[in-house]
């Protein structure tokens, strides 16, 4: 009976440490989310299996180009994955198929995106440039005529950021680190 109770004791206290060290780890550090629907394609699909990283921009600021996951400002118990565009105190302004941002200088800059195909235009639903507001960023799915995005439900702020994709878990062939791969400003 002694070594039964002994042997319960010692899985409860694995089961303890497990969850002193997961539960920390999964609530502010790194989250999962699956990729729903196909506003992120050709760059992610459906059911992709997504690792976040929570504790980044603790530490720096949101860049452009990085994709993130956050709270749909219109519903924040829905989470959207979008990459950002415009950066706070940015404009951004969609004309001819292509996303220009003018800075605080003024300086206006075409946004090169070579994440996405060279037949990809961008729909301007409105040809009204948005400033943002120095909380705020601009996001647009990589499918640009299959995304709810930016162009539909505005600038999002800062604090629905939940943070930046880093790691595609699933499937087990695309498994790999997310890099920042663009976009760049050609003036």
């Amino acid at each position: 009976m002694k070594k039964y109770l002994l042997f319960i004791f010692d899985i409860a206290k694995m089961v303890v440490i497990s969850l002193a060290i997961i539960v920390p780890i999964r609530y502010f550090l790194i989250q999962p989310f699956y990729v729903k629907g196909a506003s992120m394609e050709p760059n992610f699909h459906e059911n992709e299996y997504l690792m976040v990283d929570e504790i980044t921009y603790r530490f720096r600021a949101p860049q452009r180009g990085d994709v993130v996951v956050f709270r749909y400002p219109k519903d924040p118990q829905d989470y959207y994955i979008k990459r950002l565009i415009g950066l706070p105190g940015e404009t951004v302004e969609i004309k001819d198929g292509w996303v220009y941002v003018t800075d605080a200088t003024g300086l206006t800059s075409k946004v090169e995106e070579s994440y996405l195909p060279a037949s990809a235009s961008t729909v301007a639903l409105l040809e009204t440039p948005i400033q943002l507001g120095p909380d705020e960023y601009y996001v647009l799915g990589d499918n640009r005529n299959g995304s709810k995005d930016s162009r539909s439900f505005g600038a999002v702020k800062k604090s629905f950021i939940i943070g930046r994709v880093f790691l595609r878990g699933w499937p087990i062939e695309n498994f790999g680190l997310i890099q920042n791969d663009g976009p760049l400003l050609t003036r």
